[in-house]
């Protein structure tokens, strides 16, 4: 499922405090997220730790909700583990909400949630729903929830900080491997202090939502001192693109106007709004738990055992081209092309990946923060 007949494009309406569109919806999103649940699986006892402390007097529903939950796999199999800890300590009913943007393709979602009239969760009284909106903004009422969770998509940023990113596509800069590229440290500082002012953002539109001892559970795609999950990936889509630019197709002032507007957080750059006081959510939230971790990633598993470079390289390209595949498309020129010229980008990917797969080894990290709503 790669080519645009069988795959949902991502809309291109914009939406307030969103830098994209969503992922690439038609299937493609839930087909090419092994790696993303992985990186969820492993933060699943912080889940079931959260689930099992959830503060459970009063009446009515119990609340979960999962923000950026793009096509509903991964969103539904991770609250699936909440309700499995939740369920013996309450017989009260129990709500999922799924959240995502509203140019978001729910409709795999929405399609599973309900199978032959039946809560997809194997209980009557689990009942689920979706919300459209942007995760910057409160988007419940006021102490309605009692858990929250969001995988991955704090990477992707409020607003651009910048109107240009000239030397590479993505503000975190090229891998030490490929080293082809640059960001300038005024940018580079730009879109650290906008990542840091995006996580005081999420942390007090959920403070107001979040039941006092509410939990929150915040895992992204992140980087330590040895890997960052945008080594290689992001490297090989900048090849692919210049590929265009140098045969012209894509002209200069398109490519310097297009970057992914996403950023890669140390465990320190997650945790430290938190309790800084100058970001204005210091106090909202005790942190319980922090950690940095690494994943085998699926298709680097496979191609070490089986050394098929044409499954690897469509592989390794779907994963990128299912999170990158919006924000690429609506930087093209609305030429008439585009749809054809997409292709032709993500084809070059793996043409060069398959030419010379050393130049671009891809590991998976990620941060992740356990919180509490604290009493106000």
């Amino acid at each position: 499922m790669s080519t645009s007949e069988n795959r949902s494009p991502p809309s291109q309406t914009p939406v307030a405090h969103a830098t994209t569109t969503g992922m690439t919806g038609g299937g493609f999103y839930n087909e090419n997220s092994t790696p993303q649940w992985d990186a969820i699986a492993a933060v699943l006892p912080l889940l079931e730790e959260a689930a099992a402390s959830l503060p459970l007097d009063g009446s009515g529903p119990v609340t979960l909700v999962d923000f950026g939950c793009s096509e509903g796999r991964n969103s539904i199999a991770a609250l699936a583990t909440a309700i499995a800890a939740l369920r013996p300590l309450t017989n009260r009913p129990i709500q999922t909400i799924h959240s995502d943007l509203p140019t978001n393709d729910f409709s795999s979602l929405l399609r599973t949630l309900r199978p032959d009239g039946q809560s997809v969760f194997g209980s009557p009284d689990v009942y689920s729903s979706i919300a459209g909106g942007s995760m910057f903004d409160q988007l419940f009422p006021a102490q309605s929830l009692h858990l929250a969770t969001s995988f991955n998509a704090i990477g992707f940023l409020s607003r651009k900080p910048v109107a240009q990113l000239p030397g590479y596509i993505l503000p975190n800069g090229p891998s030490a491997v490929r080293a082809s590229g640059f960001v300038s440290e005024e940018d580079r500082t730009a879109f650290s202090n906008l990542a840091r002012a995006d996580i005081a953002t999420f942390l007090k539109a959920r403070a107001k939502e979040l039941v006092p001892g509410g939990k929150l559970l915040l895992q992204v795609f992140g980087g330590n001192e040895t890997a960052r999950t945008c080594d290689g990936i992001y490297d090989l889509l900048n090849d692919a693109v210049l590929a265009f630019v140098e045969d012209g197709t894509i002209s200069r002032d398109v490519y310097e106007a297009y970057y992914q507007p996403v950023y890669l957080r140390s465990l320190d750059e997650l945790t430290g709004p938190v309790t800084d006081p100058v970001l204005g959510a210091a106090g909202l939230f005790e942190l319980n738990k922090a950690t940095s971790y690494e994943i085998p990633v699926s298709f680097n598993t496979q191609f070490e055992a089986d050394q098929d470079i044409d499954r690897y390289a469509k592989g390794y390209v779907n994963f990128f081209r299912a999170f990158t595949e919006a924000v690429l498309r609506s930087a093209l020129p609305d030429d008439g092309g585009k749809d054809l010229l997409v292709e032709r980008i993500f084809a070059k990917a793996e043409e060069l990946l398959k030419k010379d797969p050393q130049l671009y080894p891809f590991r998976y990290i990620a941060v992740a923060v356990l919180l509490t709503r604290t009493a106000d």
